[in-house]
């Protein structure tokens, strides 16, 4: 299974940028999927993350600015951001808890991307 993001990038303050996510690879299913963060000299952290059935968990920091949603049958996963503040600056990474199929069994894993840069300016 592997994840790569796309559409990170750099912008002022109060600007928009919206996140991709795809997933592929011998998926035969896709549960919780999420986004997350690190910025230099800081550790990992939880941004949103939303369930298979389209359940939300937003952290408070960027509630009411940042908007999760998932495509299933695209495997895709995006992240809308808006407001954008100097502190979201961060790599951000696309997170999904998958089942794939070996051709003999199923595997249950935890499966990350590669991260993109987002930077704003103020």
């Amino acid at each position: 299974v592997q994840l790569v993001e796309s559409g990170g990038g750099s912008v002022q303050a109060g600007g928009s940028l919206r996140l991709s996510c795809a997933a592929s690879g011998p998926i035969f299913k896709i549960d919780t999927m999420g986004w997350y963060r690190q910025a230099p000299g800081k550790e990992r952290e939880l941004v949103a993350s939303i369930e298979s059935g389209g359940s939300t968990n937003t952290v408070d920091s960027v509630k009411g600015r940042f908007t999760i949603s998932r495509d299933n049958a695209k495997k895709m996963l995006y992240l809308q951001m808006n407001s954008l503040r100097p502190e979201d600056t961060a790599v951000y990474y696309c997170n999904a808890d998958a089942t794939y199929h070996t051709g003999s069994y199923y595997v249950r894993d935890d499966y990350w991307g590669q991260g993109t840069q987002v930077t704003v300016s103020s």
